[in-house]
């Protein structure tokens, strides 16, 4: 009764239970090594690890020897960007583009092709946290290797038009990766419906383990990547290491699951959402919801207390378990570049809070984590007042 209420689920969710289940065999009973070829124990996990293959390539439309592992979504992206540039540095395409509100591994791998030589451009996002098509447009010429964006944002929870911008893209003949963890099980992705070349998925955001991932290689057309690691020529030879067959595992069910519940959760979650907006309004309206109200993950709020410090409301209200931003960056002191990109003020940056929901959460738990941060917010606003 007295653990705080988990509402960081963009953050990590739990494993689920059936996750663990499927993979607890392979930790100690069926241990062998998938490369192991040679012998029927191997050759049994192998068979695992590629039916977990099947499972994530399936949620996105995708051919499972488009799939390879990797340790998460942080090394996908960076596969797929410095992998993808590298591939084309020799060549006329020398340009990179991406967006302002895109996570940091993205922004960092970005800024890493401009130190070696790349043209690069980040463009701005607008107060909804959308791209601008036209802009975007006049950004990819037929000197661009490669475009990065986001399916769905870390923070603010908004989903970028990918169809649209998978015309833009192929109008030119350039490749386009999105960073689709926080996207991936929670809507659906197919990459023959929108033409994406390139697709970053991550275990611990979709109910799997953490320490496993996948990057969607496109094969027709086909995409080629310079590889970061080098070694057994594992995973077609674009990542090399042996697999770690449980967590594999355990990301092949976790996709399956997602596939089977996605439809039933984003409707549970919508409501969840609307119900915690609703009662948090209810006492103070005066907080604003950041990003598109319209484009968004159903399970995702970002929202502006005006005069609040979020960071010290949360460090005096353990009964919730909230973020002011992005897990990778929340030890920064600065305000969240994401919000500051849609127009926020430090003041107002500081103000905000990302909250999300996640498979365990209880009406009653929303309820209640309402209460709570209401109540924080008018003793805050007390204090200031009567200090």
């Amino acid at each position: 009764m007295n653990a705080p209420i988990y509402l960081d689920y963009q953050a990590t969710t739990p494993t689920d239970p059936r996750v663990v289940a499927r993979m607890l065999p392979f930790f100690t009973q069926q241990f062998a090594n998938p490369h192991s070829a040679e012998h029927a124990l191997g050759r049994a996990v192998e068979e695992e690890v590629e039916d977990a293959r099947r499972h994530i390539a399936g949620r996105i439309g995708a051919e499972a020897r488009e799939i390879v592992f990797t340790s998460g979504a942080t090394e996908a992206n960076n596969m797929a960007i410095l992998g993808a540039g590298r591939f084309r540095v020799d060549t006329p395409r020398r340009r990179v583009v991406t967006l302002a509100t895109e996570h940091k591994c993205v922004l960092e791998s970005v800024a890493r092709l401009g130190r070696e030589g790349l043209d690069v451009e980040v463009l701005p996002v607008g107060n909804d946290g959308l791209v601008d098509l036209d802009r975007l447009a006049d950004a990819v010429t037929e000197e661009t290797a490669l475009i990065s964006v986001m399916a769905a944002n870390n923070e603010i929870g908004v989903l970028q038009p990918l169809g649209e911008i998978a015309v833009i893209c192929r109008r030119v003949g350039a490749w386009l990766h999105t960073d689709a963890a926080q996207a991936f099980g929670k809507i659906p992705l197919d990459v023959n419906a929108i033409p994406v070349d390139l697709l970053s998925i991550s275990g611990h955001k979709v109910y799997g383990p953490k320490g496993i991932g996948a990057l969607y290689v496109r094969r027709r057309p086909r995409v080629r990547l310079t590889p970061l690691f080098h070694g057994g020529g594992q995973e077609r030879g674009l990542r090399a290491g042996t697999l770690p067959a449980p967590l594999c595992i355990g990301l092949g069910e976790a996709a399956r699951l997602a596939g089977a519940e996605m439809s039933a959760e984003t409707e549970r979650f919508a409501g969840l959402r609307d119900r915690f907006l609703a009662r948090v309004r209810k006492w103070l309206p005066d907080v604003r919801v950041n990003g598109s109200t319209e484009h968004r993950l159903a399970h995702n709020l970002n929202l502006t207390f005006p005069g609040i410090d979020m960071q010290t409301l949360l460090e005096r209200t353990p009964g919730l378990a909230l973020s002011t931003g992005s897990a990778c960056s929340s030890a920064a002191i600065e305000p969240s570049y994401v919000l500051a990109a849609l127009g926020l003020s430090e003041e107002d940056a500081r103000a905000t809070v990302r909250i999300a929901f996640g498979r365990p959460t209880t009406a009653q738990e929303v309820e209640r984590a309402a209460d709570l941060l209401v109540e924080a917010v008018k003793r805050q606003r007390c204090q200031c007042l009567c200090p």
